[in-house]
């Protein structure tokens, strides 16, 4: 009597679908399409900044480079032990290029996740000191918001809300109570509440973190001030910086590699509606994504590499 050979019957694999990054890619094709469209007001708006002042231009590439000592001040400001100072630097300016190859932010986070690691702290502590850090920085900027409406009145106008948006927003509301409730979320905000304690105790600590987060969303925004006068936009300074804290905030919601494509659209739109010339606004954001992104884009990722190579990462 022969017995029949088991045939082992694989389980169906369930994979999970990727929204964030189907997000993104919607949000992408999104920007292409309106850059299509508006192709000519795109060719133009390069076409003013190849004629800009460099001089300003020279400003905002300095205020770039600034940025990455402000976020390596803040990244130190969020853990009490001291950190190699060159390296935090320059991973900064690697996580920096990362960012903008994955969505929300997803690249700077693993970066430098990697770095406190790398540093001795365990990956619980590496986790909460990206969360203290990232909360700084909302609150530097929606502050920043706050302080700097009042000198530039009507300019913030909310927008007419659709009622199916006003009821998804208020369904969430309803809903964040139970996910504070939820053990893993709870467990997370209290280690970030311990640590924010824990580095307030400091004051070079505390200095550090908000100092950090307040000067790394003003030189931003000092960049965009830069552009704007190198092409002769006639905003005033004040104007730029908010239209920039304000767009940089919304653009946040939307998971794009390193914003781009959200925060563009948001920034161009912003500036028009200051009253700007759409040519101009699309001269500036691209002057701007020049500074932040592009000319770094490729240091930056040679400089991930070294540190991978190095093992600081």
């Amino acid at each position: 009597m022969t017995s029949e050979p088991c045939v082992a019957v694989a389980a169906p694999v369930r994979r999970r679908v990727p929204w964030p990054l189907l997000g993104s890619f919607a949000v992408l094709l999104g920007v292409v399409w309106l850059a299509r469209r508006h192709w000519s007001v795109v060719s133009d708006g390069a076409g003013r900044l190849v004629v800009a002042d460099q001089g300003w231009l020279l400003c905002g590439a300095f205020a770039t480079v600034g940025t990455w000592g402000c976020a390596a001040l803040t990244q130190q400001g969020a853990v009490t032990p001291s950190l190699p100072r060159g390296r935090l630097v320059a991973t900064q300016f690697a996580a920096s290029a990362a960012n903008h190859l994955l969505p929300a932010g997803l690249g700077a986070s693993a970066v430098n996740l990697r770095f406190l690691m790398r540093c001795g702290l365990t990956a619980t502590r590496s986790a909460t000191a990206l969360g203290v850090k990232a909360s700084a920085s909302a609150v530097a900027r929606i502050t920043l918001i706050v302080a700097l409406a009042p000198l530039a009145p009507g300019m913030l106008r909310m927008p007419e809300v659709p009622a199916t948006v006003v009821l998804g927003v208020a369904a969430v509301l309803l809903l964040l109570p139970a996910l504070l409730l939820w053990t893993r979320c709870r467990r997370a905000l209290s280690a970030v509440v311990a640590d924010i304690r824990t580095v307030h105790a400091r004051p070079c600590r505390a200095a550090a973190l908000w100092g950090g987060a307040f000067a790394f969303a003003l030189l931003h925004a000092c960049v965009l001030i830069a552009v704007t006068r190198a092409i002769g936009l006639a905003l005033s300074p004040v104007h730029v910086a908010l239209v920039y804290l304000a767009a940089s905030s919304a653009a946040a919601l939307l998971p794009t590699p390193g914003g781009i494509g959200s925060l563009d659209a948001v920034l161009a739109l912003s500036l028009t509606a200051t009253g700007a010339p759409a040519v101009a606004a699309t001269s500036a954001v691209l002057g701007y994504r020049l500074l932040t992104v592009w000319l770094p884009l490729v240091p930056g990722l040679l400089m991930l590499a070294v540190l991978i190579r190095r093992r600081a990462l």
